[in-house]
């Protein structure tokens, strides 16, 4: 498993979120596979997966401090995805 630096995702973007780019989506599926993931982690308030854009969009609850090489985690363990930060 690949780990990004460990920035805060809650400090990663104004307003407690953080946007993934995930490649390898093939259905829309593949984004409820990841939101379900990643709303499991403590922490996160939802999540929000568009295949057409490869681009998901995790909120975070007020105060959480969740390590976005956390996030990156959850969506590559899901299936064959990749993820990293959106800059």
């Amino acid at each position: 498993m690949k780990l990004f630096h460990r920035k805060k995702a809650a400090d990663s973007e104004a307003g407690g979120q953080v946007v993934l780019l995930v490649e390898g989506m093939h259905c829309s599926s593949c984004g409820l596979l990841i939101d379900d993931e990643l709303e499991d982690i403590p922490g996160v308030r939802s999540s929000t997966t568009d295949m057409k854009t490869g681009r998901t969009t995790v909120r975070l609850e007020e105060g959480a401090d969740v390590d976005v090489s956390v996030l990156v985690a959850a969506v590559e363990q899901v299936g064959e995805y990749t993820a990293r930060p959106a800059d």
